[in-house]
């Protein structure tokens, strides 16, 4: 502690030795071409675009998820699943994601790219889950095992036909806030151990400022 004396009284006035910031504000986006999830402390959302034209729904994703986090000090974006890197629509997805990352540059908002694989194993301390009779659960049934530990460790629900983004986009978040000194829920190392292997480089930068 430190001692300072108020010009008006005389009188010694106690400040801390440091004052703790305030925590940042901080958006986790799953992009996507069809339905993108958003998620903000406490909160989840999401931008859907119906229409065919690919350029339509890329200028679409772009306007709606740049509303969410144009006022952000930091955001998360899940990156590629390699293993379908030659499905069809793969080039789409990563301009779509790599657009987002570039107006984030142009704003100067620090970003980071977190792996699907980092991001299932912060949520469920894994990426291998199988249910009752020992099978593993991959694509929608795995999707619904990490909506279901938002809710269990956040208090976070989401439903609709975007849940599952959602639900993503809270778990990216999370990892942004744990990374920063933020933790928005206490996790066991099985899961924590998801941060270690990220690429924080941008946020440490703008931490360092």
């Amino acid at each position: 502690m430190s001692l300072t004396v108020t010009p008006a009284t005389g009188m010694p006035l106690t400040l801390p030795a440091a004052v703790t910031k305030p925590r940042p504000v901080v958006i986790g986006l799953d992009v996507a071409l069809n339905a993108s999830g958003v998620a903000g402390d406490g909160w989840t959302d999401h931008v859907r675009c119906t229409s065919t034209s690919r350029h339509a729904r890329l200028a679409y994703q772009l306007d709606g998820l740049s509303s969410f986090y144009r006022n952000a000090d930091y955001v998360l974006i899940e990156g590629a699943a390699y293993s379908r890197g030659h499905t069809q629509g793969a080039d789409v997805l990563a301009a779509m994601r790599w657009m987002i990352r570039h107006d984030l540059w142009k704003r100067r908002i620090p970003y980071a790219v977190i792996t699907p694989s980092k991001r299932i194993t912060y949520a469920i301390g894994s990426t291998v889950h199988k249910d009752e009779n020992g099978v593993r659960l991959t694509g929608t049934a795995l999707k619904a095992v990490v909506k279901e530990a938002v809710e269990d460790t956040y208090g976070i629900h989401t439903e609709g036909p975007c849940k599952y983004d959602e639900a993503d986009a809270y778990v990216l978040l999370a990892m942004g806030y744990a990374h920063l000194g933020h933790p928005l829920a206490d996790v066991p190392p099985t899961h924590s151990r998801a941060l270690d292997g990220c690429d924080w480089s941008g946020f440490d930068k703008a931490v360092s400022r």
